[in-house]
């Protein structure tokens, strides 16, 4: 038996990653390479056999065609056709030393044996990676019930299911109707009149999705996913964990969504908002979103080990969120799985090298990282506005240039005269004194010096007021090298400049010889000559992800070598065309996916299909899971009547435990929840803590934004369950919803628990349910009633006031009623 296949695999962390083949395949049972072969050769043999050439074994090379086919001496890993003269089936079937080798802790499954074996003899064709083929539109395919496609999605997707010998799933009723639409748009449950409005047939649906488009909550509800992807977060991350300022950036975000930004630009502001011409404060704003990684401000810092790290760190997340891939795996060896080099790791991060970011240290708390610049709301710049208009009256502004700098020579000349030693020196100074004042007298007189000063007073005063932000700007690029295995003491490695990895085309520059982040960014949104086919495919997905809980490819973050395939390649091809067909336009791309009839099934599966299809690749039915955790926070202040729906302005702290900071270091520091309206915003703007995230948030799943998210988990805990019932917030949620149920749902038990469920669920109780919580509502008042106090502490929790007239008694126990409400699964599911 020939040996060259036989070595010992090194770095089993690296590929104790496992992957799944994928579990849905065309009726017709072909072999495709990209969705059958490909991941079980990457999970299994490109360790040792693929693109890595330092850690390649016996110089064969199994990712490409080239290396599977290479004359290894007389023989071949693969011969096409030919099983017995294929090295390579005769090594997965040796049983004495198969490979994968038993040390790898990998193994081929008999399934994935008999799959190979029959691509093999089918003629072993490879395929160019999926994700790297640029994407095509395809022919709307025929289908046999024409009465069921809204649009063209809706043939794509019924074809499949017709192919599988699948129906899709009959609509949603539509209740269920309305609030997946409300939560999917903006977040936030309908108000029963939005929902009779929609049952009641006084609104299409289709106006409802245009109107919802619009909501400023539809910014926030696509805001929400992007800051998972960039990890925004309100504090460093490293050492103390202490506050930086970035709020404003979340804020251009969310206007950005609103306002329907073209994604191209939404790309090139955020990349490179410093680098365009005569840049707003807009546009430095977005260029914020270079600052959002992890720092250090610790004394002993070295600044190369850092610089280092923030570049690996910027190379992670720009290709996560763009391309969907993994470059950061390349940071200290070529990529085990996919055919990016350290060379293109240190070239892509070498975009990012000018980025002002250097030497920042210290404690303090807050403080500042910069480069920043002050950031005002509407109100604060037409005020700002208004006062320079009204100093302007007074003084025009060539006097006021003029008056300035004779202000400043005055203050500069009494402190001479106050360090003057001699009578001498002091006569001579008061004589210049003298002469000052005369010159600012002859430019205006008292009267108007004194108005003018009142009105630069307030004005001074108002430009404090704004909020920093931390922004980009540009300065001598760093020299980026390689560096061998990541080492940032070794300055061994080559120069490297700014460039794309080199699969994938170049980067031409726009302006001297050196490409900058605004030719990146033009690369990774132009489908002709860059990389905008895969960034527009990324996103399809992740899009398609949001609005049916699963990708086309399930692989939201990877489409390398250890992602998974799309189930229906075509239809991820046809989606992201479109996108950037359309200009790049974000509320055009949801609006046809909200609008397919696809989008519209139900989300009750029956145990076949759940077995055949569990992760609904077929989409032959919606998905339903549990919300995100802001989208739950907000919902319980929304029914209530709490919520705050102002947008932006300062992260929000709500109740927090005591002690939960305990930890927090350099500086020591106490949290403050906030005593105003600001405890009753949104999720989205609830103060993002990396090391110790809010524990509302945690349990429900929410990342710390040390990287990009591009899937939260969604976990079923006995400590959400906890949250629930118990987070101040949602006690004080129950209490303020237990206090509407009293003052607007009428007399009777039986009317309040109505009024309860349509204000909670959208949908009237069933006589079980009515049964259920009666029995709960006298459980408690005989409680309440025998321990009177208990009611008074339940009462107690929050700082909404409680209105005058209700009875203690009644309301603790309708509180009771509520937090049964707000913990049912069905108000935390989207469904």
């Amino acid at each position: 038996m020939r040996n060259f296949i036989d070595v010992t695999l090194l770095g089993l962390f690296a590929i104790g990653w496992g992957i799944c083949v994928p579990s849905v395949r065309g009726a017709e049972n072909a072999i495709d390479f990209n969705r059958d072969i490909r991941p079980i050769l990457s999970d299994k043999c490109f360790f040792c056999h693929g693109p890595d050439a330092h850690e390649r074994k016996a110089d064969l090379r199994l990712d490409t065609a080239e290396g599977a086919l290479a004359d290894l001496g007389g023989y071949a890993a693969i011969v096409p056709g030919n099983l017995e003269e294929s090295e390579f089936v005769l090594r997965i079937l040796d049983q004495d030393d198969p490979m994968p080798p038993l040390d790898s802790h990998k193994s081929l499954k008999p399934s994935e044996i008999e799959l190979l074996k029959r691509w093999i003899a089918e003629g072993g064709e490879y395929s160019e990676p999926w994700a790297y083929v640029p994407p095509e539109r395809h022919p709307v395919p025929e289908v046999s019930d024409t009465d069921w496609p809204e649009n063209w999605i809706d043939h794509f997707v019924l074809a499949r299911l017709e192919a599988e010998g699948l129906q899709p799933a009959p609509d949603a009723d539509p209740v269920t109707l309305i609030r997946r639409l409300y939560f999917d748009l903006t977040g936030l449950p309908p108000t029963p009149a939005q929902v009779d409005a929609f049952v009641n047939g006084e609104r299409e649906l289709t106006a409802i999705v245009d109107e919802l488009l619009e909501s400023p909550h539809f910014g926030e509800r696509l805001a929400m996913y992007w800051l998972d992807l960039v990890r925004y977060a309100d504090t460093v991350g490293y050492h103390g964990d202490q506050t930086h300022n970035i709020s404003p950036y979340r804020d251009w975000v969310i206007a950005a969504l609103n306002a329907n930004m073209p994604f191209d630009q939404f790309t090139r502001e955020q990349l490179a908002g410093d680098l365009l011409p005569n840049p707003s404060t807009a546009q430095k704003v977005a260029s914020g979103y270079n600052r959002l990684l992890q720092t250090t401000h610790e004394g002993g810092l070295q600044l190369k080990e850092y610089d280092a790290i923030y570049n690996a760190d910027r190379v992670r997340n720009v290709s996560a969120v763009w391309m969907g891939a993994t470059v950061g795996c390349a940071q200290c060896h070529d990529h085990k799985y996919d055919p990016y080099t350290i060379q293109d790791h240190y070239a892509l991060g070498a975009f990012f090298a000018d980025i002002a970011d250097r030497g920042f240290s210290g404690n303090t708390l807050p403080a500042n990282r910069p480069p920043e610049i002050s950031v005002y709301s509407l109100e604060q710049q037409q005020e700002l506005a208004r006062l320079k208009a009204e100093m302007a009256l007074v003084i025009d502004e060539e006097t006021q240039t003029q008056l300035e700098s004779l202000e400043s020579a005055q203050q500069k000349l009494l402190a001479r005269i106050k360090a003057a030693k001699t009578k001498e020196a002091k006569d001579t100074l008061a004589t210049e004194q003298k002469d000052l004042e005369q010159r600012i007298s002859q430019l205006a007189s008292q009267e108007k010096r004194d108005a003018f000063q009142k009105l630069r007073k307030q004005h001074r005063s108002l430009e404090k007021q704004g909020r920093q932000t931390m922004i980009t700007v540009a300065e001598e690029p760093r020299v980026m090298r390689v560096l061998p295995r990541g080492n940032w003491q070794d300055e061994t490695g080559d120069v490297v400049l700014p460039a794309v990895p080199g699969f994938l085309g170049r980067v031409t520059p726009t302006a001297g010889e050196r490409a900058n982040r605004l030719d990146l960014a033009n690369w990774l949104v132009d489908p002709e000559n860059g990389a905008g086919g895969l960034t527009a495919r990324v996103f399809a997905n992740r899009f398609w992800y949001l609005f049916f809980g699963t990708g086309i490819s399930r692989s939201l973050a990877d489409f390398g070598g250890q992602g998974e395939p799309p189930a229906n390649p075509e239809l991820l091809d046809q989606i992201a065309v479109s996108f950037y067909e359309s200009g790049w336009d974000v509320k055009k791309l949801v609006r046809l996916i909200v609008t397919s009839h696809a989008w519209r099934q139900s989300s009750v599966a029956s145990p076949e299909l759940l077995e055949r299809d569990p992760h609904n690749q077929l989409v032959a039915r919606q998905s339903r899971y549990r919300l995100p955790a802001e989208l739950i926070r907000d919902n319980a202040l929304a029914v209530s009547g709490l919520l705050i729906s102002e947008e932006g302005g300062e992260s929000a702290k709500p109740y927090q435990p005591a002690g939960y900071y305990r930890h927090l270091n350099f500086p020591t520091r106490k949290y403050a929840a906030h005593e105003n309206q600001n405890q009753w915003r949104r999720g989205l703007y609830v103060h993002w803590q990396r090391m110790f995230l809010h524990p509302m948030l945690k349990a429900m799943d929410a990342p710390s934004r040390e990287e990009c998210t591009a899937q939260r988990p969604r976990s079923n805990t006995p400590n959400a369950a906890l949250v629930l019932l118990n987070d101040p917030t949602f006690l004080e949620s129950a209490r303020v919803l237990g206090a509407r149920i009293l003052i607007e749902g009428g007399e009777s038990a039986d009317s309040r628990i109505d009024f309860a469920y349509r204000v909670v669920l959208s949908r009237s109780p069933d006589e079980e349910e009515r049964v259920v919580l009666k029995a709960l509502l006298e459980a408690t008042q005989a409680e309440y009633v025998s321990k009177p106090a208990t009611a008074d502490l339940l009462l107690q929790t929050g700082i909404a006031p409680i209105p005058d007239g209700l009875d203690k008694i009644e309301l603790a126990s309708w509180t009771a009623v509520s937090r049964a409400l707000l913990n049912l699964n069905e108000t935390v599911t989207r469904n």
